[in-house]
C-alpha cells in the first residue's frame, strides 16, 4: 500500500510538473528549448522538432527544413524525415562555454517554401568531468618562529575547468593545531586559499609542519584535488617589511610600448642583514592575465609594461604588490596598486551597411533610400565621435538617422542607366581624435534599367537592291536595330506594317524575322513589271510599356538577262520567224536582201543584240550585219547560183548567259521583170490598206520629231554651256567584240542610270551588281535640264504609242539603221 501511494504521488508530481513548464514555457517565450548533458555520445537524441512545432514529416522534406550554421562541423543536425534534432559531434560544455553558468547554444532552422525561420536553444549541462589542480603538487614556506598568531600566508588557489556547482566549492586543510585555513572569495578569480598562523611556533619544539590543502568542487561525489605543503619553520626575523605609502594609483596611456615603468613602490625592513633586504613580487593572488600584461622588479620595485594595454579591453587593474625579506624566515606583507588606463585614438571608425539595395531603378525619384548606414568608433570622448562623408561624384546624399551613429545614402538627383549603370561610391569616416584616424567603404550601386529608350534603326532609310527572278522563301536582306536598354527592355522584335494601302502595298509580298529582321520574299519580282517600290518595317521592345519605332525600306529589282530576243521580221502570218524575199538576178554587190529586226525586254547589255548566220546555202552569196540585222549580196548573181536560197539567222543578246532566237529568210533570186512586177503588187495592196494610217502617222511623226529635234538642240546647248571636269574612260566587255551604237538614262532614286546598247557613250562608269549592263552617269544636270529631258522623253513617249500601235510600221523606215536602234530602246524605255 505504501508503495502505491508513493507511486500515485510520483504520478501527480509529474502531471503537475508538466503542467507547470507548459505554463512558464507559454509565459516566457515561443522558441523550443532542450536540455542535454555535456559529453554525450554522437547520435544521441535531443528532442522532437517536429512534433513540438506541429510539422508534419511530409512538410519537413518537402520544405528542406534544417539547420543554418556557419561551422564546417555542426554540433547538432537534424533528420528532414522524422524532424528529430540530433547530437553530431561531442560537446565539450568548457570548450563552448568557459567559465559561464549557463551554456546554451541557439539554433536558427528555416522552412522554405514560404521562408518560416524557427529558433532552437540547446541548454548545454555541465557535468563533473574535471577534478581540481593546484599549479604544484607540493610547495615549501618558510615561516619564522616569532610569528604572531594570525599572520595571514596566501596560497595559490587550485583551479577547476567546470563552471557552476561543479567548480571548486571549499578548501580543507589537514588537522594541524598550528595553522588553519581562510578562504576569500575574489569573483572572478575563484576563491583563494590563506593559510593563518592560529598558534605561535616553536622551531625548538618542531622545525616543520606537514601539510595537505584539499580543493572539492560540488560533484555528487565531489571530486578533488590535494597539494602538500612543508612549512620550514626559521629562525627569528620579527620585522614585517612596510611600504611608504598607504595607497599606490598611476594614470598609464593605453599602447604604451613594452617596458614602460609605470610606478616605483618603496617598502623598508627595520631589521639589519639579510632579514632587512627587501625582494618585490606579485602576490600569488595575481591572475594570469596579468602576469602577461605586468612586470616587476625584484630589486628596485618598479612596475614596467610587460604586454600590449588597451583601453577598449580594460580601462582599470588593481595588482597585489608583495615585499618580503630576505630572513631565514621571510616576512613578507602585500600593497594594491590601481593603474588607471586612458584613452588614446588608436581605433579607427567601423562603417557597416546594415541594408543595402544593390540595384536601384534609373527612374528613382531624388531622396529614394538606396542603404542604410551604421558607424561605430571603439575609442570614447572625442576619439568616438566620427563624422561621415561620401564622395562628391555620385548623384547620392547621406542623410542622418533619428538614431545616433545611422545614416541613410538616399538619391539626390535623377539617375540615367545609359549613361552610367554603376556607381562606386565610397563612404569615409573620421572621427575627432588627435591624430585623426578614418576608414573607408566602397559599396557598388547598380542603376536598373527602366525602358525608356525606343529601337533605333541602323540606317533610316534602308536601300536595297534585288535581282530580278529571285527564288520566294530566300532572305533578300535585313534591318538591324538596336535599344540602349537592357534585358527584355532591350529585346527587339520586328514586323512589317501590311496596311494595304497607297505605297505600302507591297508589304503584303514580304515575311520578315521577328528576332533577326530578316526578309524573306513571298513571290519573284520581274524587272519589266515592276522596277522600284518601298514598305515600312517596325522594330518594337519587349518593355513595359512597349516602345518602338519604324524605318522605310526602298527596293530596286535590278534586271537580268530572263528575256529571249523576240523576233519583229520576218514574221509569218502564222507567227513563225520566216519570211521570202524576191530579188532580181542582176543586182550588184552589196545590195541590200532584207533587214532581220529583232528586240530585247531587258535592257543594258542583256537587252544588246548581235545576229549571225546560223545556216546558209552560200556564203559567197549572202553578208550579214552583226549589229544592224542587215543582208546584203557579197558579189552578182551568175547563171549557175541557185533561183533559192535559204538563210537561218541567230539572234542572240549578250547577256551572261546569252539567249537567242531564230529567223529564217529565202531568198528567190527572179528575173528583173518578175521582182518588180511582184514589188508592185505588194506595194498597192499595202497602201490599199496602211494609206490612211500611213497619212496620219507621218504627219505625226514630222510633228513630234521636230518637237524632238529641237528639245534635243536646247539640251545639247544646256550641257555645252557647263563645264565637265571628269575625264572619260571606255570600259571594254570581256566578250564585247563590237562597238556600242545606244544609251537611254534614267532615274531611279539618287542615281541615274544608262541603258547600254551599241556606240556606248563615253564618261560612264559601270555600277557593281548590276551584271555590268547598267551605268552610274555623275549627276551633272541642274534643274532645268532635267526638266528639259523630261519633256523631251513625254514626247519620245507619244511617239512610242504611235509607233507600238502600228509596229509593221517600223518595217518601213527599218533601212534606216539609226532610227531602228533608236526605236528598240525606245520601247525598252516606255516599259520603264
Amino acid at each position: 500500500m505504501e508503495q502505491r501511494a508513493r507511486a500515485a504521488r510520483r504520478v501527480r508530481g509529474w502531471w503537475l510538473d508538466a503542467v507547470l513548464s507548459v505554463l512558464l514555457w507559454n509565459l516566457t517565450s515561443a522558441q523550443l528549448r532542450y536540455s542535454i548533458s555535456e559529453e554525450v555520445k554522437e547520435g544521441t537524441l535531443v528532442g522532437n522538432i517536429a512534433k513540438d512545432l506541429g510539422l508534419d514529416k511530409s512538410t519537413l522534406r518537402d520544405r528542406k527544413y534544417r539547420i543554418v550554421s556557419s561551422s564546417a562541423d555542426p554540433l547538432f543536425y537534424v533528420n528532414q524525415n522524422d524532424g528529430l534534432l540530433y547530437v553530431h559531434r561531442k560537446i565539450d560544455r568548457e570548450e563552448i562555454c568557459e567559465r559561464t553558468s549557463t551554456c546554451v547554444i541557439n539554433l536558427k532552422t528555416v522552412l522554405e517554401n514560404p521562408l518560416e525561420v524557427h529558433y532552437v536553444g540547446v541548454d548545454v549541462q555541465d557535468i563533473n568531468d574535471h577534478e581540481p589542480s593546484f599549479p604544484e603538487k607540493e610547495i615549501t614556506l618558510e615561516i619564522s618562529e616569532s610569528v604572531l598568531p594570525g599572520v595571514r600566508i596566501p596560497l595559490k588557489a587550485s583551479r577547476d575547468p567546470d563552471a557552476g556547482v561543479f567548480s571548486i566549492q571549499q578548501y580543507k586543510l589537514s588537522q594541524n593545531d598550528f595553522f588553519r585555513l581562510e578562504v576569500k572569495d575574489k569573483g572572478e578569480d575563484g576563491k583563494i586559499p590563506i593559510l593563518i598562523v592560529q598558534k605561535s611556533l616553536d622551531r625548538e619544539t618542531a622545525t616543520s609542519h606537514s601539510l595537505v590543502l584539499t580543493a572539492l568542487d560540488g560533484g555528487k561525489p565531489p571530486k578533488f584535488g590535494e597539494m602538500n605543503i612543508n612549512v620550514k619553520v626559521l629562525d627569528v626575523n620579527d620585522n614585517v617589511p612596510a611600504f611608504s605609502q598607504e595607497t599606490y594609483s598611476v594614470m598609464l596611456n593605453e599602447n604604451v610600448p613594452v617596458g614602460t615603468t609605470i610606478i616605483r613602490v618603496n617598502a623598508t625592513d627595520s631589521d639589519e642583514g639579510p632579514n632587512g633586504v627587501v625582494v618585490y613580487s606579485f602576490s600569488n593572488s595575481v591572475s594570469h592575465r596579468l602576469l602577461n600584461l605586468f612586470d616587476i622588479n625584484p630589486s628596485t620595485g618598479e612596475i614596467t609594461v610587460k604586454g600590449s594595454i588597451d583601453y577598449e579591453d580594460k580601462s582599470r587593474y588593481e595588482i597585489e604588490i608583495q615585499a618580503s625579506d630576505r630572513g631565514l624566515a621571510p616576512l613578507s606583507t602585500q600593497k594594491s596598486v590601481i593603474i588607471t588606463v586612458t584613452d588614446v585614438n588608436d581605433n579607427a571608425p567601423e562603417i557597416e551597411v546594415t541594408s543595402f539595395s544593390s540595384y536601384v531603378p534609373e527612374n528613382s525619384r531624388p531622396g529614394s533610400t538606396v542603404a542604410l548606414i551604421s558607424v561605430n568608433d571603439l575609442d570614447s570622448g572625442l576619439n568616438g565621435k566620427v563624422i561621415l562623408s561620401i564622395s562628391e561624384d555620385v548623384p547620392f546624399v547621406l542623410s542622418p538617422s533619428q538614431q545616433d551613429k545611422m545614416f541613410s545614402l538616399v538619391t539626390k538627383s535623377p539617375l540615367d542607366r545609359e549613361k552610367q549603370q554603376l556607381y562606386d561610391v565610397i563612404i569615409v569616416a573620421k572621427d575627432a581624435g588627435h591624430p585623426q584616424l578614418s576608414s573607408e567603404k566602397t559599396i557598388n550601386v547598380r542603376v536598373s534599367d527602366v525602358n525608356d529608350n525606343s529601337p533605333e534603326f541602323a540606317q533610316s532609310p534602308y536601300t536595297f537592291y534585288v535581282t530580278e527572278a529571285n527564288e520566294p522563301g530566300v532572305s533578300l536582306f535585313s534591318v538591324k536595330a538596336f535599344d540602349a536598354d537592357d534585358n527584355e527592355n532591350a529585346q527587339i522584335s520586328y514586323h512589317i506594317v501590311k496596311d494595304g494601302h497607297g505605297d505600302n502595298k507591297m508589304a503584303l509580298f514580304f515575311n520578315i524575322n521577328s528576332e533577326n529582321g530578316e526578309i524573306i520574299s513571298l513571290k519573284s519580282f520581274d524587272f519589266e513589271v515592276m522596277k522600284t517600290f518601298q514598305f515600312h518595317v517596325v522594330a518594337s521592345d519587349s518593355g513595359s510599356p512597349s516602345l518602338s519605332s519604324n524605318v522605310t525600306v526602298n527596293v530596286f529589282i535590278l534586271d537580268q538577262n530572263d528575256n529571249p530576243p523576240v523576233i519583229l521580221y520576218p514574221l509569218s502570218s502564222n507567227g513563225s520567224a520566216e519570211g521570202v524575199e524576191e530579188i532580181p538576178r542582176n543586182v550588184d554587190a552589196g545590195h541590200l536582201v532584207t533587214k532581220v529586226r529583232a528586240y530585247d525586254p531587258d535592257i543594258g547589255y542583256n537587252g544588246w543584240l548581235l545576229f549571225s548566220l546560223q545556216e546558209v546555202s552560200d556564203h559567197s552569196l549572202f553578208n550579214l550585219d552583226r549589229y544592224t540585222g542587215q543582208i546584203k549580196t557579197l558579189r552578182p548573181f551568175t547563171e549557175t547560183d541557185e533561183a533559192e536560197h535559204k538563210l537561218v539567222i541567230l539572234v542572240k543578246d549578250n547577256g551572261n548567259v546569252s539567249l537567242s532566237a531564230t529567223a529564217t529568210v529565202i531568198v528567190k533570186v527572179v528575173e528583173p521583170k518578175e521582182a518588180f512586177a511582184a514589188s508592185d503588187v505588194k506595194s498597192s495592196t499595202k497602201a490599199d490598206e496602211d494609206n490612211d494610217v500611213t497619212f496620219y502617222l507621218m504627219i505625226t511623226l514630222a510633228s513630234v520629231s521636230a518637237l524632238f529635234l529641237i528639245s534635243i538642240i536646247v539640251l545639247i546647248a544646256m550641257q555645252c554651256s557647263k563645264s565637265t571636269d571628269y575625264t572619260s574612260k571606255y570600259l571594254p566587255e570581256p566578250n564585247y567584240d563590237g562597238t556600242l551604237c545606244h544609251s537611254i538614262q534614267y532615274r531611279s532614286g539618287d542615281k541615274r542610270y544608262m541603258l547600254v546598247g551599241p556606240r556606248m557613250s563615253i564618261g560612264s562608269t559601270i555600277v557593281p551588281g548590276s551584271h555590268a549592263n547598267t551605268l552610274v552617269l555623275p549627276d551633272r544636270r541642274g534643274v532645268s535640264t532635267e526638266c528639259t529631258l523630261l519633256f523631251c522623253m513625254m514626247l519620245v513617249d507619244v511617239w512610242l504609242q504611235l509607233v507600238v500601235k502600228q509596229k509593221r510600221w517600223i518595217f518601213l523606215i527599218g533601212k534606216y539603221n539609226d532610227v531602228s536602234v533608236l526605236l528598240r530602246n525606245i520601247i525598252r524605255l516606255q516599259e520603264l
